[in-house]
Parts: structure tokens; C-alpha cells; sequence
């Protein structure tokens, strides 16, 4: 196998790992069913991970980096801070229940009992914290935001998100994905000193 069709092979192997773990969740996930799932062989799956842990760990840095290129595309913009601010929470926003966000919070649950996933979820975990600070310190340095700590200001508008995000990704109806938006918005505007419709 060149290294070419094995970097190919490995690919696709992440993306078949990714839909069958979004589909049983990571603690019912086997490597035979990836392997199934990819019509391939489970020899096929230990040669590219050698450990269930490792598969598992991998393909859920792989799905949390497509939503990590997404925020670097917005971050690396040259927009104003205040545009990269609502695009971020525009991303943060879960699209359905059967989307990366599944994956997400399966992933911090695991956490809890897998080394391996604890130090992928923790790594991607705080990139978005890392990421939404320096966009309220570009603001704050260009005079958009009022905020006299944005490490804690990203990590308080983080947190809501997550909590609203799992309400709204895990429990059909109890929040709507209108609420979600305004109640970021709110908690977001309070921190960085701006009128809720300026995140519209």
C-alpha cells in the first residue's frame, strides 16, 4: 500500500468511524462495526489504530477539526472583530441532533473513563476558548468591546453555550434554537459591554 492510498484509506476510515459513533455513541461503538460500516477488514482498522481507544480518540479529534477549521477560517478572516464575533457564535449554534455536537458531548462523557479521549477533548476544547478570547482582545483593543478580562469573558460565554447546546442538541423542545440566540446574544452582550442587537 503506497502512502498516499493508506493516508486515503485512513481518511476514510475516520469518516465511517465518525458516522458510526454519531449513530451508536462512542461507548457502543466496536471496531467491528467500523470496519463493517467501511467494508473492510477489523485487521484493516487495528493496522491504522492500534487500540479501540486510539480509533475512537482519533476519529473524534477528526470530526471536532472540521468545526476547528471552521472557527480558523473566521478567526484568520480579515473581519472586524465584531463580524468574527457573531460568525463564532453563528458555529457554536448546533444545527440538528445528528451533528458534530453529538459527538462533542459524547466525547466529554468518555472523558471521564478514556485517558486518550480526555486529552483530544481537552486540547480541542480549549482552542475555542483560546480563539474567542483573542477575538475580545482584538476588540477591546480596537474600542468594539468593553471587557476587562477576556480570557474569563470567553470562558463564561463558553460555558452558557455549552450548557444551552447540550439542551438543545440532546432534549427535543425543552429550548428552541431561537432561544438559544437570544440568550447567547444576552449573556455575550453583558460581557463585552454591547446592546444584544448588535450580535443580530
Amino acid at each position: 500500500m503506497t502512502r498516499r492510498a493508506a493516508e486515503i484509506r485512513l481518511d476514510a476510515l475516520l469518516r465511517t468511524a465518525c458516522d458510526v459513533i454519531v449513530e451508536r455513541g462512542l461507548a457502543n461503538t466496536r471496531t467491528a462495526d467500523v470496519a463493517q460500516a467501511a467494508g473492510v477488514s477489523q485487521a484493516l482498522v487495528f493496522y491504522h489504530f492500534a487500540t479501540k481507544e486510539r480509533l475512537l480518540a482519533q476519529a473524534f479529534a477528526y470530526a471536532v477539526e472540521q468545526d476547528l477549521a471552521r472557527l480558523d477560517a473566521v478567526t484568520r478572516s480579515s473581519a472586524p472583530p465584531l463580524t468574527k464575533l457573531r460568525r463564532i457564535l453563528k458555529l457554536y449554534t448546533p444545527a440538528g441532533r445528528a451533528t458534530s455536537w453529538s459527538m462533542w458531548i459524547d466525547g466529554w462523557s468518555e472523558s471521564l473513563r478514556t485517558p486518550e479521549l480526555e486529552k483530544v477533548s481537552r486540547r480541542l476544547d480549549l482552542r475555542w476558548r483560546q480563539d474567542l478570547a483573542a477575538v475580545i482582545s482584538a476588540g477591546v483593543a480596537d474600542g468594539t468591546f468593553q471587557c476587562a478580562d477576556p480570557d474569563g469573558a470567553a470562558w463564561r460565554i463558553s460555558a452558557v453555550m455549552d450548557g444551552l447546546a447540550v439542551q438543545l442538541a440532546v432534549h427535543d423542545r425543552v429550548i428552541s434554537r431561537r432561544q438559544f440566540g437570544e440568550w447567547v446574544r444576552l449573556v455575550t452582550a453583558r460581557e463585552l459591554g454591547l446592546d444584544p442587537t448588535d450580535l443580530d
